[in-house]
């Protein structure tokens, strides 16, 4: 799944960044641009474990 996630997540930085420096700003494509990337990046970082894992574990 990660190899599908972050080609798309550097897709979409691409096209936000050219929105953003090509003369006609086209604001849907760049918040839909945002938007998969921070959706990319939610998954991605759900996989994390915590840092308080081993400590909330003790407290149980």
């Amino acid at each position: 799944m990660k190899n599908f996630i972050i080609p798309i997540m550097i897709i979409a930085i691409t096209v936000a960044l050219y929105q953003q420096v090509s003369a006609e700003k086209n604001v849907y494509i760049m918040v839909i641009a945002i938007v998969v990337f921070m959706i990319g990046m939610m998954q991605l970082s759900a996989k994390t474990p915590s840092k308080n894992q081993d400590k909330e574990d003790e407290n149980v």
